[in-house]
């Protein structure tokens, strides 16, 4: 049944269905159905939501207190084409595991649309509302890429504010990821442990929050690598860092790559021909 709302009709089951999809406790994860990427969820998970949170359940008009709604409710998302059922395409662990995943990157339709909580996967058939930063970021993209355009003729201290803006940002980030891989690579080779900081800083499709999320949510179910493993990658390790150490320019060398490196900056900031030589090798 349609509610009205300032003129226009609102389906209630489409707005309980965008409200759960944006919920932040109900975990996803993207994968691969048919060639497309979708967001999907486990059937559980969907189960503990609704348990948790009844009065999201209200705007149906169901009575929560009835047995088995959870699983009524996702019946009508079903019917009404807003999930749909998936199984895992992979259906053996992976080579060298002795698990299936929690999360298959891979699913396809599962033949009985019926919902049910257990080791179900269930895909949005739904696109998501585009919210308001997106829309806002569309208008910029046109002008930003306008101003770079138009960068050649941008005043020196513009451009040199720029410049330096751009650099400061590829040192965070390049800064932030080697010091991801140094601790990974520290808590891995002494306790053997995959612990990754900020582990959705690299993901397509995670939220702002997610995105800046420190701990990760899951403990490492994999099991921990052999001492002889590390001990081998320790060492491998150790040995390339010796050798960039020992081979690497010296002092007078690298101070004729930043001098180098210092006239391409000016030469492409002032804008002459001879910048554009540096990079073509001519």
């Amino acid at each position: 049944m349609a509610m009205q709302k300032q003129g226009k009709e609102v389906d209630p089951v489409r707005v309980f269905a965008e409200r759960v999809r944006d919920h932040k406790e109900l975990d996803t994860r993207w994968a691969v159905l048919q060639e497309a990427r979708v967001e999907y969820f486990r059937g559980k998970d969907f189960i503990a939501l609704l348990r948790a949170h009844p009065e999201l359940i209200k705007p149906l008009g169901i009575e929560a207190a009835i047995a088995d709604v959870d699983l009524d409710v996702g019946n009508i998302l079903i019917r009404r084409r807003l999930i749909v059922r998936c199984d895992r395409v992979s259906k053996t662990p992976r080579p060298g595991k002795t698990k299936l995943s929690k999360w298959p990157a891979r699913i396809e339709i599962y033949p009985e649309q019926m919902f049910s909580e257990k080791d179900s996967f269930y895909a949005w058939a739904f696109e998501r509302r585009r919210p308001l930063w997106q829309t806002v970021l569309s208008f910029f993209v046109p002008v930003v890429t306008l101003a770079c355009c138009l960068f050649p003729i941008f005043p020196h201290w513009c451009k040199l504010g720029v410049l330096y803006f751009f650099l400061a940002f590829l040192t965070l980030i390049f800064g932030v990821l080697t010091l991801r891989a140094l601790i990974f690579a520290i808590f891995w080779l002494a306790l053997g442990k995959r612990m990754w900081f900020l582990p959705n800083i690299l993901a397509e499709e995670a939220t702002m929050s997610e995105l800046f999320q420190f701990m990760p949510d899951s403990k490492d179910d994999e099991p921990s690598p052999k001492w002889s493993t590390r001990i081998a990658f320790g060492a491998v390790a150790g040995l390339i860092i010796w050798l960039v150490l020992v081979h690497g320019p010296n002092e007078a060398a690298r101070a004729r790559y930043q001098k180098k490196a210092s006239n391409i900056i000016d030469d492409i900031l002032t804008w002459k021909p001879k910048a554009l030589s540096a990079f073509t090798g001519t």
